[in-house]
């Protein structure tokens, strides 16, 4: 018996265990629900919401991309070419006036939030103070010659407009530099933001350290775009034309949707000026807030922010970006246009 007993657990030892009595469903389901899930998927993709999210979804990844790529380059180079001295020797020793240069060298920047992102990581790890940086990354996708060109196209004849956008952009930046040296906290950044980096090393060749960087920056921001752009396309699909025309009918309402729609929806800065004045509805001091927060905060923004400089970081930038910016462009817009 108890021969015959290790035989049979030997005999199953080898074998493996048994099969479960239900095994057959296992078997029938297994077979069944894969290609079932695939048909339903298959068959809910082909539509239209699904196509609208697609779509948009990969206009906004495709839109930023380029600049992110030249945002990443930049930021490789910098890191990897230029000695610190030359940001000692270009800003002020004073981080009070070193924020309104940083913003006024926004300009020569040409293109996007999502290039500017990395550069200013960049800078801070060359030496530039953070207030400097992040004033920099607010006027750069804001008051670049594209941008303009672009807000002069989409407003013919109204030259007023690109001055209200250039004047609200930059004291929005410049304001958020002065307010993040008097009450920003270096604990509110990731560690290896921190950390003050010394960009080229000896013995190592610079063409290897652009190299390591670029590529560490551009996988890292890049999945953090694409949460963006889905997360742009998700609202674009969900809510109806009809919710933009309810909002159309007050000044300050109207101001305060706009400043929400240009977050969610995500429009690069070099395109937003046309959508905004395709809002012939709204009056123009809440399109001005449109192309004044977009560039400096969306979903797509904020998640990069929160990928380069810590969560903490971004929740509390964004939201004291957006207040600066609506506030900025009130007063400016009110009194020029």
């Amino acid at each position: 018996m108890v021969e015959a007993e290790s035989g049979q657990q030997a005999v199953e030892g080898e074998q493996g265990a048994p099969l479960p009595p239900y095994w057959p469903l296992l078997l029938v389901g297994a077979a069944v629900v894969p290609g079932a899930l695939l048909f339903l998927i298959g068959r809910w993709g082909d539509a239209p919401a699904v196509q609208a999210w697609r779509t948009v979804c990969l206009a906004v990844t495709v839109q930023a991309m380029p600049f992110l790529l030249l945002g990443t380059a930049l930021s490789g180079a910098i890191n990897a070419f230029v000695p610190e001295r030359v940001f000692q020797r270009f800003l002020p020793r004073r981080a009070v006036l070193a924020v309104p240069v940083a913003g006024v060298a926004g300009v020569v920047l040409p293109g996007c939030e999502c290039a500017s992102v990395p550069v200013a990581n960049s800078l801070i790890g060359r030496g530039v103070p953070p207030s400097a940086a992040f004033a920099f990354l607010l006027s750069a996708p804001a008051i670049n010659p594209v941008v303009l060109t672009a807000t002069a196209v989409a407003f013919p004849g109204q030259p007023v407009m690109v001055l209200a956008r250039l004047l609200a952009s930059l004291a929005t930046a410049v304001v958020m530099g002065w307010l993040w040296l008097r009450f920003g906290r270096a604990e509110w950044l990731r560690p290896a933001v921190r950390q003050q980096h010394t960009g080229h090393r000896d013995g190592r060749s610079r063409w290897d350290e652009f190299r390591s960087g670029f590529q560490h920056d551009f996988l890292h921001a890049g999945g953090f775009l694409v949460l963006g752009a889905m997360a742009a396309a998700t609202f674009n699909v969900a809510v109806p034309r009809s919710v933009l025309d309810t909002f159309a009918g007050s000044t300050w309402l109207s101001v305060i949707f706009l400043a929400g729609l240009a977050v969610l929806l995500a429009v690069c800065s070099e395109a937003d000026a046309f959508l905004a004045a395709s809002l012939t509805g709204f009056p123009a001091v809440a399109r001005l807030v449109f192309m004044v927060v977009g560039p400096m905060v969306d979903l797509k923004l904020i998640a990069l922010q929160a990928g380069t400089f810590g969560r903490a970081f971004a929740v509390r930038f964004s939201a004291a970006t957006v207040v600066v910016a609506v506030a900025c462009s009130a007063l400016i817009g009110g009194f020029l246009l």
